[in-house]
Parts: structure tokens; sequence; C-alpha cells
């Protein structure tokens, strides 16, 4: 991806492309002003989700949706990324992307997943051993991803049956 001009110029179809390749379903530039924040997201995170407070990459260690809503509000590109792969594998694919972007320029570029981290089987809550690839949830940050993927042409439903097909989704915060 590397050395083909001014990437921050140009166009950022070519990281939809590729991200693709990589194993997304789909991946999207949206305007961040379109993703949706609320608080009673995280409530689903603390009563329904057993990574609250387990790890430094889930609630009520990560932004709370307010203080996501304001990081949002300082970028005006985005990608949304389309995923069929479980949480974890939605999360590689966003972590490879941000730092593919920032290598390329986009120095800003940061993503957000799917999923509590998990990265080690027990997180010692004090400092990261893998920051490289640590990334918060976008539920964690207090994000509504079924309206946020609708709002930006992507499917998405509540999941009733082992036969249903899950749809996972991650953000790339790009400038």
């Amino acid at each position: 991806m590397r050395g083909k001009g001014n990437a921050r110029a140009g166009s950022l179809a070519r990281y939809c492309r590729a991200v693709v390749a990589r194993g997304a379903v789909e991946a999207k530039v949206i305007r961040p002003a379109t993703v949706v924040c609320a608080p009673w997201v995280r409530l689903k995170c603390q009563f329904g989700c057993g990574g609250w407070g387990r790890c430094l990459a889930c609630p009520p260690r990560t932004p709370t949706p307010e203080e996501t809503r304001k990081v949002l509000d300082c970028y005006r590109r985005a990608i949304l990324v389309h995923s069929r792969k479980q949480w974890q594998g939605v999360k590689a694919l966003v972590v490879w992307l941000e730092k593919t972007l920032f290598l390329d320029g986009h120095y800003k570029a940061f993503a957000l997943g799917s999923g509590p981290c998990n990265l080690c089987e027990n997180c010692n809550l004090k400092f990261c051993k893998h920051p490289d690839q640590a990334r918060p949830s976008l539920e964690g940050c207090g994000v509504d991803v079924y309206a946020t993927a609708r709002r930006n042409g992507f499917p998405i439903e509540v999941v009733r049956t082992h036969d249903d097909q899950p749809n996972y989704y991650g953000l790339v915060l790009v400038d």
C-alpha cells in the first residue's frame, strides 16, 4: 500500500479493497457523524457480557459514550468494516487497517473492534501487554452498532438461532 503518493490527499477506496482482500465482507468510507453513541449501550456490556471490568480494553476502563462522541467529532472520515468472522477476526482486521493507514501517513488512524479483548487469558489490569493489538470495542465505547451499521447501509439483525449468520463490525477512524 505504501509508496503510492500522498495517501492523505487520496481516496480511501484502496484501503477498503485491501481489508476486503484480507477477509472482510465489505468496507465503506463513512462520516464519523453517522456513528451513533448512546449511554444504554454500556449497560448491555455491564449486564450482558462477561468482559465487564475484566480487561483494560473493556468498560469501565473504556471511554464513555460522551467521550467517544468527542473523539469521533475530531475526525472527518472513517472506514466501517463488516465481517462474518468472529469478533476476534474483525478486531484483527481493523488493527491491521489502522497500522496500514498510519504507516501511509494517516497519523490519527485509530481502530475500534468488536467484543471483549481476548489477547491474554487474564488481564493484569495495570498495563497492556499487547498495546499494538488491543483495541476497545465499539460497544464498550458506547457505540450503537445496530444503528450505525443500518445508517450506513450495512446488514445487521439480532442473532436468534445458531443457524442465523452473525455480522461483526469494526471501525477505523482515519482523519
